[in-house]
């Protein structure tokens, strides 16, 4: 294609059809006819909405002839972001499921994370989730890996190859008394936190950054909690943590942090919340732990699926957007079964519907509002917003082509539907219309993360 005469920028991808999003004022926003412009840096040049294709290659400067027009039953939405998800347990997902979250801590995942000291291992399962989750429409991933810091530098190694954004994060922890064998004395973990980021950043990956992560509070000492507090700061670096996901978890706070108001508190006493911070679960905030939330610009990333699979709680979104903190959308693998967003999204509308039942005033979320969530909630969640997240001039082409008719699919379309119907069939499956449930990574025929297709896989991946 030939320069742009309006930017002066050469494009590499010129797309038309329909565009699916949301923006800060409409949750779900439909842009039929609309041709959108993708340099060869993968960012959005310029989108133009109800013009004939051959004028705007004429006014733009690109051959008609190349532009992918999509067909009738296709349309584009941002990438999906998974707020928070443990790489390091796609091993065992969809399986042990049968313990409440401390216990299950023990039993199951620190046996499994202290295998990925092995380099193999950690190269196998690394691999398979970071292709799972693309090919399931995540374009931007959280991570949590172990306390090992090698292979977690092979985990950013294989999502930038592979090409997924990802923020990656070297677990620390140097309490564990259920399971003494995995943790790391106060010393090592500052030092190979300190070695993990100078490593991870030399790297020079486009899509990949290092992320801060104590696991939780209460496998962490107040020294380290305070040394990671002081790095993300001095680094501007994310943070990503728990919080408040169980019963017994925030009891056991308590008893650890016995100078600290809140499960909140410890967070915020050693400096570890800021809009850079997001932190999973939050199923028992109380207002006032919400209102520093909201203070600090920290997010929290709502993990409906391990919630109930765990039998940990509910989020009430309704309550934290009230409260005007950022939220998105995490699957939490393997405490959730399932490393599709798709999943995510229809757990947290389960989750919204169960609260419902307890008490009819609550106000029920929206396909429209969850599916903000998935995508642009989840770029705010993670301060992204200002690349990802949805379609705007100057930010990243990170984006799926959805056929909810694709051939041998799991979705029959029976009658012709307003785009905004197509995008409701293809987050849930409503008895009437035959989709309830129904849409699948099968119906996610490409994957596109700045402005590269990176599914279907090449060889190359």
């Amino acid at each position: 294609m030939g320069p742009s005469s309006d930017t002066g920028t050469s494009l590499k991808s010129v797309f038309w059809g329909t565009f699916v999003h949301s923006t800060c004022n409409e949750a779900v926003q439909v842009l039929e006819d609309t041709a959108v412009g993708v340099d060869h840096e993968g960012k959005i040049v310029f989108i133009k909405t109800g013009e004939d294709v051959q004028r705007v290659s004429q006014e733009v400067g690109f051959n008609a002839a190349d532009v992918k027009q999509l067909g009738k039953h296709e349309f584009f939405m941002p990438g999906m972001v998974d707020a928070h998800i443990h790489a390091s347990q796609y091993s065992f997902t969809g399986t042990a499921l049968d313990l409440p979250l401390l216990e299950w801590l023990n039993t199951y995942t620190f046996p499994v994370e202290a295998q990925f000291e092995d380099p193999e291992f950690a190269k196998k399962i690394y691999s398979q989730v970071v292709r799972r989750t693309l090919r399931n429409g995540t374009t931007t991933a959280c991570y949590f890996a172990t306390i090992y810091t090698e292979t977690t530098l092979l985990l950013a190694e294989i999502a930038d190859r592979v090409g997924q954004r990802a923020l990656v994060g070297k677990v620390c922890m140097d309490r564990n008394d259920g399971a003494s064998y995995y943790k790391e004395s106060t010393e090592e973990s500052m030092r190979e936190t300190d070695k993990f980021i100078t490593q991870l950043l030399g790297k020079g990956y486009p899509l990949v950054s290092p992320i801060i992560t104590p696991r939780f509070a209460p496998s962490c000492t107040s020294p380290l909690l305070e040394f990671l507090g002081k790095t993300a700061k001095n680094n501007d670096i994310h943070v990503q943590s728990h919080i408040s996901e169980n019963r017994d978890e925030v009891n056991l706070v308590q008893q650890l942090f016995p100078d600290c108001k809140s499960y909140t508190d410890v967070y915020l006493k050693h400096g570890l919340l800021s809009r850079k911070t997001v932190m999973a679960h939050a199923c028992y905030l109380s207002d006032k732990e919400l209102e520093i939330f909201h203070k600090t610009g920290a997010s929290i990333a709502h993990c409906p699926n391990s919630n109930i699979s765990l039998c940990s709680g509910m989020l009430d979104v309704s309550r934290v957007m009230k409260h005007k903190v950022k939220i998105g959308l995490g699957t939490d693998v393997a405490g959730g079964y399932a490393p599709s967003m798709l999943d995510a999204i229809r757990r947290a509308i389960d989750t919204s519907k169960a609260l419902t039942i307890l008490d009819p005033k609550h106000q029920t979320l929206t396909f429209q509002e969850v599916f903000r969530l998935a995508t642009l909630g989840g770029s705010q969640a993670l301060s992204l917003d200002d690349q990802i997240g949805n379609f705007a001039v100057g930010k990243n082409f990170d984006a799926l082509l959805v056929n909810v008719s694709v051939p041998d699919g799991p979705i029959d379309i029976c009658n012709e539907e307003d785009p905004k119907v197509r995008v409701q069939s293809y987050i849930w499956f409503d008895a009437l219309k035959h989709l309830f449930s129904s849409g699948d990574d099968r119906n996610i025929v490409e994957v596109y993360v700045a402005g590269r297709r990176v599914v279907p896989f090449d060889n190359t991946s």
